[in-house]
């Protein structure tokens, strides 16, 4: 009886010892993922796509939506630090708010990785992984450039734009990029502003916001447009403002339907592209984006340094953070097929 209950001591020693061998393996392999918010759907794809991509690599994934609250993210990102993630890769929603509670993960010697949007005034980020954010707003500018050919015809054309959030750094790199194309052609007279809003200030849309973005195209249609002044361009920075924008035209406006431009290939926008609504969109395809940071993390699991292939233009405030850009391509209904059908991305009951 002794020998019995002396083996089964013995046995369960075992499995609690291997349980916690266990618990540790897959402790020592925990990665923090924080995304900004479930309401937008590339963010969807973001997290869904890292996940998968970093369990296929081996690694426990601890992944959280926060909702577009910053207090819930900076709670989320504490849990992480204090929960065992040896790696946190983070998409923030205001780039300046997370200075403390990186503070702590820096403490503690945990690498940071800044997921397409930069984190700013902190010197416990590590890397920053996004697509080539001003190409974005090159590419988006040049499409109107060759689609009114405006370096040929007489002009001129009337433009209003729809840019992204202030706390977003991405959004002044979108910007910049298509105003400096289309800079040229406003200070010639070619393009025309009605509204008067330009700068960034102006024309920022917090939170990326949908609602936002159409109810101030509908005070600026009623401003400017009622009288039926003809509107040729609404430069867009994403896909979801351009799809308030589209509302709003939709509701309020008659004249000839005008150049719209977007970003990230929203399922709802390419169903507007293919109903002449949208005129493009840039496609960012997160499976690239997720890949490269699942190769940044495991490099910095293994000791060693991640690949990168930008290190001057991303600074923080704190320094240049080496960085790996991803390139963008422009999808509009001519091409929409081979390069979101054809690549998997979506199906074509997708975009019924």
């Amino acid at each position: 009886m002794k020998k019995k209950i002396l083996a089964m001591f013995l046995t369960a020693t075992m499995a609690l010892s291997m349980f916690a061998a266990c618990s540790k393996a897959n402790s020592d392999k925990k990665i923090g993922v924080a995304m900004p918010t479930k309401d937008l759907q590339r963010w969807n794809q973001d997290g869904a796509n890292m996940e998968k991509e970093l369990q296929d690599a081996g690694y426990d994934v601890d992944l959280q939506y926060a909702n577009n609250d910053v207090a819930t993210q900076v709670a989320q990102i504490e849990n992480m630090s204090n929960g065992g993630c040896k790696v946190l890769v983070i998409a923030a929603i205001d780039g300046d708010s997370l200075g403390t509670v990186l503070a702590t993960a820096k403490e503690k010697d945990i690498p940071v990785i800044a997921y397409d949007r930069l984190i700013m005034n902190s010197d416990a980020v590590s890397y920053y992984a996004t697509f080539d954010n001003y190409m974005v707003g090159t590419k988006q500018g040049e499409y109107i450039v060759n689609t009114l050919d405006l370096d040929n015809a007489a002009g001129p054309f009337t433009m209003e734009i729809t840019a992204g959030d202030p706390g977003d750094n991405n959004a002044k790199f979108f910007y910049n990029g298509a105003m400096d194309v289309l800079k040229p052609y406003i200070d010639s007279g070619k393009i025309v502003i009605p509204s008067g809003q330009k700068d960034f200030a102006s024309v920022a849309t917090a939170e990326w916001s949908t609602e936002k973005a159409q109810n101030r195209m509908d005070a600026i249609i009623s401003a400017n447009y009622a009288d039926g002044t003809q509107l040729d361009i609404c430069l867009c920075s994403n896909d979801s403002t351009a799809y308030g924008v589209a509302n709003s035209l939709s509701a309020n406006y008659t004249g000839n339907w005008p150049i719209i431009t977007g970003q990230d290939c929203d399922k709802l926008n390419v169903k507007n592209m293919l109903d002449g609504k949208q005129s493009m969109s840039i496609f960012k395809d997160t499976r690239t984006l997720a890949a490269q940071v699942v190769k940044m993390v495991d490099a910095i699991m293994k000791g060693e340094t991640p690949e990168t292939n930008d290190n001057e233009t991303y600074d923080n405030g704190t320094g240049v953070i080496p960085s790996y850009l991803c390139e963008p391509v422009f999808a509009d209904a001519s091409n929409y097929k081979e390069i979101l059908i054809d690549s998997g991305y979506y199906t074509e009951a997708d975009l019924a």
